[in-house]
């Protein structure tokens, strides 16, 4: 299973790798190859592009959400952070904080923790950090 996945990573072929490693992952088996196995089922369907299919994941996995939203964090998606985050993803509010601080936009970073979850202690200190020096 691991050799054929990866051969077709490696031809490029995304689809013929998901389906290989999606018939043996199984999220938090007490099999942990199972359950690595559906770790990097969630990162192949980051690198296939396949966003859409991984936000159906994530209503339910919170592997799925939370590779979504490293993904989104990682190429500087704030807006679609903050919407995840309004809806309750605490991991997309801490992701859409430190994005908005590493964009050099505290003040914003700690509106937009007083707008979603003023109560969240973590998001608070997150956003109430100083900001490094350059």
């Amino acid at each position: 299973m691991v050799i054929a996945g990866l051969l077709a990573i490696l031809r490029g072929d995304w689809a013929t790798a998901i389906a290989v490693v999606s018939g043996f992952a199984e999220c938090y088996s007490r099999d942990h190859y199972r359950h690595n196995t559906h770790l990097w089922h969630m990162k192949l369907l980051v690198k296939a592009g396949l966003l859409d299919e991984l936000a159906d994941l994530a209503e339910t996995d919170v592997h799925a959400r939370r590779q979504l939203d490293r993904f989104l964090y990682e190429e500087g998606r704030d807006v679609e952070l903050r919407r995840r985050a309004e809806r309750g993803d605490k991991t997309a509010l801490y992701f859409l904080v430190r994005l908005l601080r590493a964009q050099g936009e505290q003040m914003v970073a700690q509106q937009a923790v007083a707008d979603i979850d003023a109560t969240d202690i973590h998001a608070i200190e997150l956003a109430n950090q100083p900001l490094a020096d350059g």
